[in-house]
């Protein structure tokens, strides 16, 4: 099942310039998740991460690969527009290839434990099959206020 920018926007709270998913390709909620971002040469960063040489940086990358996990995660709950997702931990990190203005960033995610409010999560990130970066994610589902 695909999910849309307009169905993304119902669930994650994030908007533009911080909204990092432009569609979900498959999801099965509270198990596994894979999305997309379309890396254009227009994204704010660029202008400074690198002159001449635009790189997205790690940091963004990982959070893409969160905002990713977190739609498959709050698909999970009844009602995911009255929950949050926090980061509490990134583990087992790494970046192996350098994400580029025209990339397709993929991201699959999969939930490997849900208990009460933590969630852990496995993420890599590729482009055109070649992987960019791998983590393992730690997030708090709270109540939104």
């Amino acid at each position: 099942m695909e999910i849309g920018i307009a169905e993304i926007l119902r669930i994650l709270p994030h908007r533009y310039p911080f909204l990092l998913v432009d569609r979900i390709l498959e999801i099965e909620n509270g198990k596994r998740v894979v999305g997309i971002k379309n890396v254009t040469f227009n994204e704010e960063f660029f202008q400074g991460h690198f002159p001449g040489n635009p790189v997205m940086p790690g940091v963004l990358i990982i959070e893409t690969m969160a905002q990713v996990a977190g739609i498959g995660l709050l698909g999970a709950f009844p009602e995911p527009q009255k929950k949050l997702l926090y980061m509490r931990g990134i583990d087992r990190a790494k970046f192996r290839r350098p994400v580029l203005p025209g990339d397709q960033l993929r991201v699959e995610a999969e939930i490997l434990s849900l208990k009460s409010q933590l969630c852990k999560c496995r993420a890599v990130a590729t482009v055109g099959g070649a992987l960019c970066a791998e983590a393992e994610l730690l997030s708090a589902v709270v109540d939104r206020p």
